[in-house]
């Protein structure tokens, strides 16, 4: 036990040695700092990261983002490069957890957090996350560098509102939130309460602090707001016509239904609120060639895929399919720096806490 101890507090001294030389057997169940990889700049960086990955053999990967969006993504760098990814999927708010609580205990499991932008931010503030120098971050737009770049922004998660077509028109969609007290909304209404707290926060603010407040509790009291947990399931709920409205939902959801043939599409009231998500690769980790490579992956192939899935991603010389609306992007320092707070008020207009 004590012998495992030492072997961890040891790794981030000896990460630079394992990572060129290889570990012995005698580490090979250890940690080991990513950071000589991820800061090599040379022109062979790539086929090092190759090779590298190819030794290693291994990846793990934390991620929130649905089988259905990320599992052809893995897929495909599984085949380019031969390396075995084992994919951990949870809530963003479950993947930092989860990291928290094996950082501080000395293990470090996750090569690579694929996740929401709080999330993300929150684990830099840890130290979880290890800066990475790339030549594909010249490719990307200003707003993807986050936190001196400990972590990346892959895709950007546009908050809207989702309604079903077949039992609203388009011609009768709201304007603003104050038409959503007219006695036509009462029992339509919804909102997704697991990831949305950036986008109450962002629009309470756009309208003006406390009245804006005020408005969400008459909303709430005069026609209700179901709240529902996930994306998914909030979309879901959407085109069966039991939620027929909800707010906080992202776009690309609702799109990739939409284009699917379900009875369901999105507007947005005012700016659509913006959420950078992206990548992160661990500071502790097993297999920093893999987790590096992954990271230029995500951020060069990956992008046509997460844009085959309604995504607006980030590197602008892929083809984006950026939402035809006004996009207000949020700070994730913010909403990181007033999490309780908001928190709280989210709880005390929609559920009554």
């Amino acid at each position: 036990m004590k012998r495992n101890f030492r072997l961890a507090a040891m790794a981030g001294l000896l990460g630079a040695a394992l990572t060129l030389f290889g570990a012995s057997p005698a580490f090979s169940a250890g940690y080991v700092s990513s950071e000589s990889v991820a800061q090599y700049n040379g022109a062979d960086r790539t086929q090092k990261l190759v090779d590298g990955a190819k030794q290693e053999n291994k990846l793990t990967v934390y991620s929130s983002l649905p089988p259905a969006d990320f599992d052809p993504i893995v897929k495909a760098f599984e085949q380019k490069y031969g390396v075995h990814v084992t994919v951990w999927r949870s809530s963003a708010s479950g993947i930092l957890q989860r990291a928290i609580s094996e950082g501080r205990a000395g293990r470090y499991e996750a090569d690579v957090f694929e996740t929401n932008g709080p999330q993300l931010e929150a684990m830099y503030r840890e130290k979880l996350l290890q800066p990475i120098n790339s030549p594909v971050l010249k490719l990307l737009i200003p707003a993807a560098i986050q936190d001196s770049n400990a972590w990346t922004a892959t895709r950007l998660n546009v908050f809207t509102v989702a309604y079903n077509t077949n039992l609203i028109k388009k011609a009768d969609l709201p304007t603003s939130y104050k038409d959503l007290l007219d006695p036509r909304w009462k029992g339509k209404l919804g909102v997704e309460g697991q990831d949305s707290l950036p986008w109450f926060a962002e629009t309470v603010h756009n309208l003006g602090g406390q009245p804006g407040i005020a408005l969400f509790k008459q909303i709430v009291a005069k026609n209700g707001v179901s709240v529902r947990r996930g994306h998914t399931l909030v979309a879901n709920l959407v085109a069966s016509g039991d939620v027929p409205m909800a707010f906080g939902v992202y776009n690309y959801k609702v799109q990739s239904m939409k284009e699917a043939g379900a009875p369901i599409d999105w507007f947005s009231i005012g700016p659509a609120i913006t959420q950078p998500n992206g990548v992160g690769v661990a500071h502790m980790l097993r297999h920093p060639n893999a987790a590096v490579l992954f990271y230029d992956f995500l951020l060069t192939d990956g992008q046509a895929m997460y844009a085959a899935h309604d995504m607006a991603v980030t590197n602008t010389t892929v083809k984006r399919k950026l939402p035809d609306v006004s996009m207000q992007i949020i700070s994730n320092k913010d909403i990181i720096d007033n999490q309780a707070k908001n928190q709280a008020l989210f709880n005390s207009v929609f559920s009554g806490t």
